[in-house]
């Protein structure tokens, strides 16, 4: 195994020598221990219970406060710190959205609009990313737009302003708490909502702030998907434990105020040994042999995902996507396997009808090895009444053309120097909020052809998008629909079609590697 520093001296560290094609495929495994990953593992030293012997919970869903005159739901949620039972008998220190793991989830209807105050009672800045969310400028959580703890508004302001790797006179900075305005005029979809603060994703995500946010609509209630306490949400989140139960991390400031990024040794990403589902390690689940429906997210730092069922129902494809990042698909799509990459969203139905009453259901990780081979089980408990449904046909989904693309960009991903350390970038330059790297008319729909040298999973603030192709060939049955993130491998380009919104101000795009991310690897953009 080529070591780091050796691996990206070879890589042109000085940043000029590597392409989006060229001789990439052997840094596919850049994880000595986990296949498929850019990543390095971190292993715990914790004791970790027995796979399968802890109940799955749901996160709970949040009320709105009030309605406000304007006919929008308020909602309050307060980041504070909290010391929770994730591993049994140890409590664990961790920065949650109302002190939980995963936050509380936010369910919201179509062309309701939605306010969400966001308290910071922690003692380092936020930032609040309606991740998938069609949203105002000033509320999509601009990496530099700050959220001051109120309780320590007037040392962390100085402190904080002056740690940014790099300054932003353009920051709307606040004390204590935002509001951030959701219109809500987007598709039902499944959403989620976490810290983007800038420097800082990786650690905030790491150490908590993360919660479901879903989107319903009247056509979607319309198609009689399993619900109810057959719909559930499954929040996917590696993490490591050090010996005292804490969450490890190799950030370079553990206090998140200072010196942005991890070791070098972990700069391809940080990936963990124990398999979270909604905060519970290697859960299982009870079900009635009856369809149920699965909003997966992949709410980790870095880790790739290849979920499959063990066994196998009969007949194989296990899983019926019915919904991306963005909303339904316009059918339901078989398959036996889910590829899903940080971010990333896969809405799908399971029928265990198709199993006896007793089996034991595995998900399994085929890009896992060891203990993150495993994820969760299902025991099918006993028969059910089922009275839903999954059509061959869902609500039509318009689909972008080719021949209304006004102007095409080119996006390269790759590494290289930022300041003084190793890092990452986009077209040869780290992030800098005061600098678009596009200027793009609302309304419009342009061709963004995005390149790779190592995986990178790309996210497009505001504007969800459609993948025309892969490398100059026709994209997977997975890509289709509306999407916000792709997952991008070793030496490969996808041409996006994006359509963006009528929502004038700066947004960015970026890595969701979150190492990559806190590394350098964004770009703001502008809508005008």
């Amino acid at each position: 195994m080529i070591s780091r520093r050796d691996l990206l001296k070879i890589g042109g560290l000085a940043g000029l020598g590597l392409t989006g094609a060229t001789g990439l495929t052997g840094l596919a495994g850049c994880s000595s221990t986990d296949p498929e990953q850019t990543a390095q593992l971190l292993r715990s030293g914790a004791d970790l219970p027995k796979p399968f012997t802890l109940p799955l919970t749901l996160p709970a869903v949040l009320k709105p406060t009030k309605r406000q005159s304007d006919g929008s739901d308020l909602y309050r949620v307060t980041s504070r710190p909290a010391h929770v039972e994730i591993l049994p008998g140890q409590r664990t220190a961790i920065l949650g959205y109302e002190g939980t793991f995963p936050g509380p989830t936010i369910e919201t209807r179509r062309d309701r609009a939605v306010a969400v105050e966001h308290i910071n009672d922690l003692g380092v800045p936020i930032v609040v990313h309606l991740h998938g969310g069609e949203v105002p400028a000033e509320s999509d959580g601009f990496p530099t737009d700050l959220v001051l703890p109120r309780n320590e508004a007037a040392s962390v302001s100085s402190h904080a302003t002056h740690a940014m790797s790099m300054p932003d006179n353009q920051a709307n900075v606040v004390t204590g708490s935002r509001i951030y305005r959701y219109p809500s005029r987007q598709r039902a979809a499944t959403l989620w909502y976490h810290d983007h603060r800038m420097d800082f994703t990786g650690p905030a995500v790491y150490r908590g702030q993360a919660g479901f946010h879903l989107v319903r609509d009247d056509e979607e209630d319309a198609l009689q998907l399993p619900h109810g306490e057959r719909e559930l949400p499954l929040m996917l989140a590696d993490r490591a434990f050090d010996h005292d139960a804490q969450l490890d991390y190799p950030a370079l400031d553990a206090s998140m105020t200072g010196e942005p990024g991890v070791e070098d040794d972990y700069m391809e990403g940080v990936i963990g040994d124990v398999i979270l589902v909604n905060g519970t390690p290697w859960p299982v689940a009870e079900v009635d042999a009856a369809r149920y429906r699965l909003r997966w997210l992949n709410a980790s730092n870095a880790r790739r995902y290849q979920l499959v069922l063990d066994p196998p129902p009969p007949g194989g494809s296990g899983f019926q996507q019915i919904g991306s990042d963005s909303g339904l698909l316009a059918a339901p799509v078989p398959l036996d396997s889910l590829p899903i990459a940080p971010a990333e969203r896969f809405d799908v139905v399971v029928d265990f009808a198709r199993y006896p009453v007793g089996t034991k259901v595995t998900v399994r990780n085929q890009l896992g090895r060891g203990s993150t081979a495993d994820v969760m089980q299902f025991v099918v408990a006993r028969a059910g009444k089922d009275d839903s449904r999954v059509l061959t046909v869902l609500p039509a989904l318009e689909r972008l053309q080719r021949s209304a693309v006004t102007t095409t960009r080119s996006f390269r991903f790759r590494r290289g120097v930022v300041g003084r350390r190793p890092g990452w970038r986009i077209n040869d330059l780290p992030f800098d909020p005061t600098r678009p790297v596009a200027t793009v008319r609302a309304g419009a729909t342009e061709l963004w052809r995005i390149g790779t040298d190592v995986h990178h999973p790309v996210h497009i603030h505001l504007s969800p998008f459609q993948v025309q192709s892969r490398n100059g060939h026709p994209p997977s049955a997975s890509d289709g629909g509306w999407k916000d993130t792709i997952d991008l491998r070793p030496a490969e380009f996808a041409d996006l079609l994006v359509r963006f919104p009528d929502l004038p101000g700066r947004y960015v795009m970026h890595c969701h590697n979150l190492e990559h991310e806190d590394m350098a690897m964004m770009a703001a953009f502008l809508v005008t």
